[in-house]
């Protein structure tokens, strides 16, 4: 029983709402336009994109670990190789599982939707493992925030529209950005709490390389440029996509108001739930719009 609760720490709930996110919007959109939903391709994108993301959390804890990144002196919440819970092997093993997964559950995919989907699929696997993994490891590079924007926003949200209707579109493409940028703001404010921990292992992340001001003006765009963003959908006619997510506001509010008043502490790992809640509700209320338009 203690070995199923490693396991699920090891999967990172909390940010899980990345893949969960992207699906629901996606095919909210679609029902909006008035487009046929394939309840197959809700139900295969979610698992997917569930065993991508868990597979790249497990990556992340086994390297981070074997390059130093995570020792006994981190701030944010324990991490399982670090701790000796399971072993490199063992965290890598579940990874390579969790990505074999996500390939079996994309193969109903990919005969709804052909090469771009197999192309999408192949990419975002590949991805997931170079996020920490490899000769040219992307966290490691700064590269990480752009990486999240891309294929938990762009991707993920124009893949499942993709899915269900054969086109693309660029309304897709819009929500996709919006839901990228709020997905980020999760690894930025956990970039910002481990900065001095990253700097000395040489992880070259935005915040280490342009300094916390930095990252806290980033944290605050990412947190309120998708509600900006909502005038798009107002200027569409999808006025209830538009007011009804701004629900969501207090919760962006009160995450750049922590992160400006707390410095990089274990207190992050709270700012971090609320930024998750913040892509939870923000995606909820927005699909919920779409949906009474």
């Amino acid at each position: 029983m203690q070995s199923i609760k490693n396991w699920l720490m090891a999967f990172r709930p909390k940010t899980l709402t990345a893949c969960l996110v992207p699906i629901i919007v996606g095919t909210a959109l679609v029902k909006a336009m008035r487009l046929q939903i394939d309840l197959e391709v809700v139900f295969y994108s979610l698992l997917a994109s569930l065993f991508i993301q868990i597979g790249t959390n497990l990556v992340n804890d086994a390297v981070d670990f074997k390059k130093g990144a995570d020792t006994e002196r981190r701030l944010g919440p324990q991490r399982v190789t670090q701790s000796g819970l399971f072993s490199f092997r063992q965290v890598m093993i579940g990874a390579a599982l969790c990505f074999f997964l996500a390939i079996l559950c994309g193969v109903p995919l990919v005969l709804k939707g052909g090469g771009p989907i197999v192309l999408i699929g192949l990419v975002s696997i590949m991805m997931g493992y170079a996020y920490t993994a490899g000769p040219f490891p992307l966290a490691y590079l700064g590269l990480g925030d752009f990486f999240v924007i891309v294929f938990f926003g762009l991707v993920a949200v124009m893949g499942v529209f993709y899915l269900h209707t054969q086109t693309w579109s660029f309304q897709a493409f819009w929500v996709g950005l919006q839901v990228g940028f709020h997905a980020t703001v999760l690894i930025a404010v956990n970039n910002l709490r481990d900065v001095d921990g990253d700097r000395v292992v040489n992880k070259k992340t935005l915040v280490v390389r342009f300094g916390k001001p930095f990252a806290r003006y980033e944290i605050a765009f990412l947190s309120l440029a998708p509600f900006v963003m909502n005038y798009y959908w107002w200027s569409m006619g999808y006025v209830g996509a538009c007011l009804i997510s701004f629900l969501a506001l207090p919760f962006a509010l009160i995450v750049i108001k922590n992160i400006f008043k707390v410095d990089a502490s274990s207190s992050y790992n709270k700012f971090l739930g609320q930024s998750a809640l913040l892509h939870l509700l923000f995606g909820l209320l927005l699909s919920l719009g779409f949906l009474v338009k």
